[in-house]
């Protein structure tokens, strides 16, 4: 093999380096794990045996398992059982654990238990990127997920499923009777060896109805849609063109530098009840009295919208067309334009639309308008197959129309908006694989997640002020904690000059 470059033989004797601190670059991100985890109060983050027993045998610290986990999901391994061995192997591990080796299940033990801690720790490293100014624009794009559950969509049950399942069996029992009654025609030798398969898939389906009657009981005892036999508070959900069983991910992105601000794990397949309550709580971390939230069509909601107005939030959320008129080629609602002065409407052919009565539909109160001059107007085959055109208004309507003003003096938001919220969900289930979550339960799950979303946030931050900046602003930070306290809110980290 001459010419090539060669390999050192491996029966040589080699002088490894005496540190193994050597082994570990100054800018290697694993550094900045160690300066994270290291300035943590974890006691005061809610971790549990942050303090030694002082009897039994001595258990890891929190800091080292946390470590541990922090390392594993920003270099994509999630599971316990890969982290124990990257542990025996991983040189950078070695570094970090100072050579320790947890089993799998010590590890597994520590997200399961300190899931409240992990949580905080999550929030802790948004609080410091709020202290380095990094969401000083105040504009954040809210987006929902699915993610996969450790579910099957076969043992996923909901009533029609279940419905469609027991009448597929009755009609196979139906079936397999009545090839035993041709079987009963035929030969003994064949007969039998017939009989007995033909018997055992029968047996079988019995009792594959007995699971699903068990099943269709707990429905209708719960009260529940639907009900998830591995995950049981997974739900299935709609996604483009096919349905998962999972949870229903909200996060919060800020537009400039792509930080994800909040987030959220739910399983509620919908995402017309969240645009509030997380532009709420994004406006929190930030710390911020105004805050703008931008948001797909699957947001609109009226309520949501109101409470976000009332709350201070500037929602941008275009509005979802649920009439079929302008396809039909007839005339839209946005071409009756309202006079708050008059109370009432003008339509293309110049004529007013009076109020005429209000009515209280699920909790919202519209007004409803129209005209009596409607059956001798000549645009009335443009306008309504109905004798009168009648225009619904919502009470809170002037909110809706201040937003629909905003977005046509911000005409690229829908664009801002997808190229800031979706990056963010690629990368995480690019991380994740096919298998999406690993662990089961709601509580668990939103575990899983804020590791996910840590080392997102931690590898972005690292990627826009580099290693040593980041390490330089957590220990500043972490200074200022513990010397001002309850002011950290107001203290602002200046970071190294270059």
């Amino acid at each position: 093999m001459k010419r090539f470059i060669e390999g050192e033989d491996r029966g040589q004797g080699t002088l490894l380096p005496e540190l193994l601190d050597d082994y570990v670059a100054a800018d290697n991100p694993v550094r900045v794990v160690d300066v994270f985890v290291e300035e943590l109060d974890l006691a005061g983050l809610g971790f549990k045996r942050v303090h030694p027993a002082k009897t039994g045998r001595p258990a890891y610290h929190p800091a080292v398992l946390l470590k541990l986990y922090v390392y594993g999901y920003l270099n994509r391994i999630q599971s316990s059982r890969r982290l124990e061995r990257e542990a025996q192997r991983n040189v950078e591990l070695m570094w970090l654990t100072q050579r320790l080796r947890p089993d799998f299940k010590t590890i597994a033990n520590f997200r399961k238990d300190n899931g409240k801690g992990i949580r905080n720790v999550c929030r802790q490293f948004v609080v410091v990127c709020q202290q380095l100014e990094l969401f000083s624009d105040a504009v954040v794009a809210i987006d929902g997920s699915k993610f996969k559950a450790v579910n099957s969509s076969d043992r996923n049950f909901t009533d029609a499923k279940l419905k469609r399942r027991m009448e597929e069996i009755e009609a196979n029992i139906t079936r397999y009777l009545a090839e035993l009654d041709t079987a009963d025609r035929q030969e003994p030798t064949a007969k039998q060896a017939k009989t007995v398969r033909l018997n055992d898939k029968i047996a079988s389906l019995k009792e594959q109805m007995v699971k699903l009657r068990e099943i269709e009981a707990k429905l209708e005892k719960t009260g529940e849609t639907q009900i998830s036999l591995t995950d049981p508070d997974a739900r299935s959900m709609m996604t483009r063109g096919s349905g998962i069983v999972g949870y229903n991910v909200q996060t919060a992105v800020d537009t400039r530098h792509h930080l994800i601000v909040e987030h959220d794990v739910t399983n509620n397949g919908s995402d017309r009840d969240q645009l509030s309550g997380m532009a709420k709580k994004a406006r929190t971390v930030i710390g911020t009295p105004i805050l703008t939230a931008i948001a797909d069509r699957g947001y609109f909601k009226g309520e949501e919208i109101l409470a976000c107005h009332e709350a201070g939030i500037f929602a941008l959320v275009p509005p979802t067309k649920t009439s079929g008129a302008k396809a039909d080629g007839r005339f839209d609602k946005a071409d009756f334009i309202y006079d708050p002065q008059k109370n009432e409407y003008r339509c293309p052919a110049g004529q007013a639309l009076i109020w005429r009565f209000a009515t209280v539909e699920k909790g919202m109160t519209n007004h409803r308008y129209w005209s009596s001059n409607c059956q001798g107007c000549l645009l009335k085959e443009k306008c309504t197959p109905s004798p009168n055109r009648r225009v619904t208004r919502w009470e809170h309507q002037a909110v809706l129309d201040s937003m629909q003003t905003r977005l046509e003096q911000s005409p690229d938001a829908m664009r801002i908006r997808r190229s800031t919220v979706e990056h963010p969900y690629g990368t995480i289930k690019a991380w994740m694989g096919s298998a999406h979550f690993l662990t089961k339960g709601l509580e668990r799950v939103k575990t899983e997640m804020s590791l996910h979303v840590l080392a997102y946030n931690l590898k972005r931050l690292m990627a826009l002020l580099g290693i040593a900046a980041v390490m330089d602003a957590i220990r500043a930070y972490a200074l200022f904690l513990r010397l001002y306290g309850p002011l950290r809110a107001i203290i602002l980290i200046t970071l190294p000059e270059d």
